[in-house]
């Protein structure tokens, strides 16, 4: 089991930045592949970026690549989206997502965090 809570989602106008941070507890976090996902209003919910458990690979959706970037940090259990060049479109719950490693399901996720971007 792995907990997780995700922090740094706020208000923040087109073309800016934003860091999303997730903090994962209960167990050992390197055996985890991890995820954002997000939730526009309207929307189902679609992922937007992955990252291997040794951290050495890396996806995103086509829509927000060259713009956010995934990374983890094992010492501190802990997975990051920086998001550059925020538009509108990116206004959603961002949820972070845990896979154990012989799992092919993300079956831990943290509550969310609202990421709002105005025009």
């Amino acid at each position: 089991q792995v907990q997780l809570v995700e922090s740094g989602g706020g208000l923040v106008q087109a073309g800016g930045s934003l860091r999303l941070s997730c903090a994962a507890s209960g167990s050992t976090f390197s055996y985890y592949h991890m995820a954002w996902f997000r939730r526009a209003p309207g929307k189902e919910r679609e992922f937007v970026a992955r990252i291997a458990s040794s951290g050495g690979t890396a996806d995103y959706l086509d829509s927000v690549k060259g713009r956010f970037a995934i990374s983890r940090d094992n010492a501190k259990n802990t997975v990051y989206l920086q998001m550059n060049s925020l538009k509108p479109e990116d206004t959603a719950v961002y949820y972070c997502a845990a896979r154990w490693f012989l799992s092919s399901d993300y079956n831990f996720w943290g509550q969310g965090t609202q990421v709002t971007v105005s025009s």
